[in-house]
């Protein structure tokens, strides 16, 4: 397959030089050329933020939507055509902050898409204050005492929400990075992949080296211990663990359970649409 099948000629990529960003894009595309998928096989589905400009930047199918609901519109995507890779991808603000209600609904809902979050720890398109991951006492131009509220655990929550695939990733790492993405692309419904993604201008604390000596690779784990992944998605000073933390498999998917497939497992576009059912319904609701 060619190499360049997912790159986008003449783009103008607004991340800053030395973003994480850049180094998850790679890992992304990479993954989706050795899975032998093409650009007509891939959705990606975005919000708001730096993160969520990653769509732009590839060829693909892409859904650019309102800020933290990236997740509703992904799984509104795979129910119309579940032939479809879904790809929701988005910041630790997109995904954790504006996105939290969604992003916990969708997990008990369990619709095949894989869910890429670009946690950085900070808010960096609207020029660094304190995300839902910014750790306690982080100072910001707006936290100047530093930040008070402890941090979201996106892991654990999506442990205990009942998440099939849960892994973590570092962006400065770009081949396991692909590896895990692959995976969480192949799992049969909702997978999460938390990535940590360096922001070189507005977080000088979580850099590349910070990360380097506060993560290691998990090594020998059983990924379908759910107590073992739900301790090491506790641990909250690190060293972090990267690698999958947990996988599930043979838990029903959203769109399978859905009417419309009961009978008839083609997508929604490919059938004849039931115009006198539909003429009698708008008609009902119009008495």
């Amino acid at each position: 397959m060619d190499r360049g099948i997912f790159d986008l000629a003449g783009i103008d990529i607004s991340w800053c030089p030395g973003c994480g960003d850049f180094k998850i894009l790679d890992s992304i595309k990479n993954a989706l050329r050795e899975l032998e998928l093409t650009p007509h096989d891939v959705v990606m589905v975005s919000g708001i933020g730096q993160a969520a400009k990653t769509p732009h930047y590839m060829r693909s199918h892409f859904f650019n939507g309102l800020h933290g609901r990236a997740l509703s519109n992904a799984t509104a995507i795979k129910a119309a055509n579940k032939s479809l890779k879904i790809i929701a991808v988005g910041g630790d603000g997109d995904m954790y902050g504006e996105g939290g209600n969604h992003f916990t609904h969708t997990i008990r809902r369990n619709p095949d898409i894989t869910n890429l979050v670009f946690n950085n720890m900070v808010y960096g398109l609207t020029k660094g204050q304190a995300s839902p991951t910014s750790p306690v006492g982080f100072r910001t131009s707006v936290q100047v005492d530093g930040v008070q509220s402890r941090p979201f655990n996106p892991l654990a929550a999506s442990l205990v929400n009942g998440a099939t695939f849960v892994a973590r990733a570092f962006a400065g790492d770009g081949e396991q990075t692909k590896e895990i993405i692959k995976r969480a692309i192949l799992h049969k419904g909702y997978s999460l992949v938390d990535i940590f993604q360096p922001c070189v201008s507005f977080n000088s604390v979580n850099t590349y080296k910070w990360f380097q000596e506060n993560t290691y690779t998990v090594d020998g784990h059983d990924e379908e211990d759910f107590r073992k992944a739900l301790e090491l998605a506790l641990v909250e000073e690190g060293p972090f663990p990267l690698g999958v933390l947990y996988r599930r498999e043979g838990v029903p998917v959203f769109e399978d359970t859905l009417a419309a497939y009961r009978n008839d497992d083609r997508p929604l576009f490919r059938r004849e649409a039931p115009r006198k059912a539909v003429k009698e319904l708008i008609d009902s609701m119009c008495c």
